[in-house]
C-alpha cells in the first residue's frame, strides 16, 4: 500500500470506545541552566504523574529529527497526516479557523499588525500584542482596500492576528512570508517561491501599499507582515481514514482551522480549560474522537517566561479530572511542538507524550516529564504514528494479514 491510510482505510473497526488527544501547545522545555529542571519538571504535576503511573510514556518527533516544526505541521502529524505530504499554509489555517470558506481561487494569508520605525523598520513583530479592540476596527479599514480585478477580505482574527483573502483567477499560493521573524529590519518584499504566483505578488505589493498608508498615523499597528500565503490543498478527512467522528474544542482559531481541515466537527469551546472541559462532557456521546487544544503552554515559553509555563502547566494538570471523569478509553497527553522558554521560541527538541489506556503495557514511570519519557516504554518515534497507537489501543484497528 503506498500511504498508511490506504491502510487504516482497510483496517477500520467500529466499537463505542472514545479517544481524547490533549495537545499543550509547546509542551516540553529546557533547564534554565545545566543541572536544573524544565518547565515541565519543575511543575507540581500530580494527576498527570498518576497517569504515567498507570500509561506509558514516550517522545514524539513532529517531523523529523532536528527539523523545528511549526504549529501546523506539528498538529497535522498528531492526526496522522505525513507533514512532509501535507504541507498547508498557515493562511489556509487562520481563515478556515474563523469559518471562512475558502474557494478555488482563494489565496489565504495570516496577518500580523506590527510596529513600524520612522525608518521603515519593525520595532515589534506583535504591534505589542494589540487587543481585539484596537486590532478589529483596523481591519474594517483595511478591508475597504480595492485591487482590480481581485476581491479582498479582510478579517480579524484575534489580538494583533487577521485573515487576508485574495479571490480571483491566475493566483498561485507559492509565496514566500514578508515577516523577516526579527526587529530592527524592514518587512521583506513579496517574492516567488515558485512559478505561477507571479500574479498573486503583484496583488500583494499593492494590497501592502495601500495597507501602508492607510496605517501610518495607526501606531503601534502602523503595518502588516503577511504569513502562510497559500491556497487550500486537497486532504482526505479523519472520519474517511480512521473511521471515527472526531470532535475539536479547541479555543484559537488556527487550531479550529486545522480540525476543519481535516473534516473535524468544530465544537463551540468557549474561552477558557474550563469550558472546554464542559464541553467535552455535554458533547461525548455525539463522537468517538475528541481534540482539545490548549495553547497557553506555547505562548509563555514563546514570551520566555520560565514560571508562567509552570503555572499553566500546572492548570492543565488540574483539569485532568475532569477529563477522566468522563472515563475516555485513550486519553493522550502530548504537544504539537516543544517551546522552551529559555529560547523563546520553537524548537526541535522530541515532545513528552503520554498514554493511558486498560491494555497499556505499563512502563513504570513515576511521573510525566522529559526525563521519564525519555526512558518510557514507548521510545522515540515520530508523531504521526501516534494515531495508530491511538486506535490500536481504543481497539478500533483489526488484524494486519492472515
Amino acid at each position: 500500500m503506498s500511504d498508511v491510510h490506504d491502510l487504516t482505510r482497510a483496517l477500520q473497526k467500529k466499537n463505542e470506545s472514545k479517544i481524547v488527544l490533549l495537545v499543550a501547545d509547546g509542551l516540553g522545555g529546557l533547564p534554565q541552566k545545566p543541572g536544573d529542571l524544565t518547565e515541565l519538571e519543575t511543575a507540581k504535576t500530580p494527576n498527570l504523574d498518576a497517569l504515567a503511573q498507570r500509561g506509558t510514556s514516550g517522545l514524539s518527533t513532529p517531523v523529523l529529527p532536528g527539523i523545528t516544526s511549526g504549529s501546523g505541521p506539528g498538529h497535522l502529524g498528531l492526526f496522522g497526516y505525513d507533514p512532509l505530504q501535507y504541507q498547508i499554509g498557515r493562511g489556509v489555517l487562520e481563515a478556515l479557523g474563523i469559518d471562512f470558506e475558502l474557494g478555488p481561487d482563494d489565496v489565504a494569508i495570516r496577518g500580523n499588525f506590527c510596529t513600524l520605525d520612522e525608518h521603515g523598520n519593525i520595532t515589534d513583530r506583535r504591534a505589542g500584542r494589540i487587543g481585539n479592540d484596537i486590532a478589529a476596527p483596523l481591519c474594517e479599514k483595511l478591508n475597504k482596500i480595492k485591487i482590480p480585478g481581485i476581491e479582498v477580505f479582510v478579517q480579524h482574527v484575534k489580538e494583533y492576528r487577521l485573515v487576508v483573502v485574495f479571490r480571483g483567477p491566475g493566483l498561485g499560493g507559492d509565496v514566500h512570508d514578508t515577516d523577516p521573524q526579527k526587529t530592527g529590519v524592514p518587512p521583506l518584499v513579496p517574492e516567488a517561491k515558485a512559478p505561477g504566483s507571479e500574479k498573486t505578488i503583484e496583488v500583494a505589493h499593492q494590497f501592502l501599499q495601500q495597507a501602508r498608508d492607510i496605517l501610518k498615523n495607526d501606531s503601534p499597528a502602523n503595518f502588516l507582515t503577511l504569513r502562510g500565503i497559500a491556497k487550500r490543498p486537497p486532504i482526505p478527512t479523519f472520519e474517511e481514514v480512521y473511521g471515527t467522528r472526531a470532535g475539536a474544542i479547541a479555543v484559537y482559531p488556527m487550531y479550529r482551522g486545522l480540525a476543519r481541515l481535516v473534516g473535524m466537527d468544530v465544537l463551540d469551546a468557549g474561552q477558557t480549560l474550563s469550558d472546554q472541559c464542559d464541553r467535552l462532557k455535554a458533547a461525548w456521546d455525539d463522537y468517538d474522537f475528541f481534540f482539545m487544544h490548549f495553547k497557553y503552554t506555547d505562548s509563555t515559553g514563546e514570551d520566555g517566561n520560565f514560571e508562567a509555563k509552570v503555572q499553566r502547566t500546572e492548570e492543565l494538570d488540574a483539569a485532568i479530572p475532569r477529563i477522566m471523569e468522563q472515563d475516555p478509553t485513550v486519553l493522550i497527553v502530548t504537544g504539537d511542538h516543544c517551546t522552551p522558554s529559555k529560547m523563546k521560541s520553537h524548537s526541535w527538541h522530541p515532545v513528552p507524550t503520554l498514554i493511558t489506556a486498560e491494555n497499556c503495557r505499563f512502563d513504570g514511570r513515576p511521573g510525566f516529564s522529559e526525563k521519564d519519557c525519555l526512558l518510557g516504554g514507548l521510545g522515540q518515534f515520530e508523531a504521526k504514528h501516534l494515531m495508530l497507537m491511538a486506535l490500536a489501543h481504543a481497539g478500533r484497528l483489526e488484524k494486519f494479514g492472515a
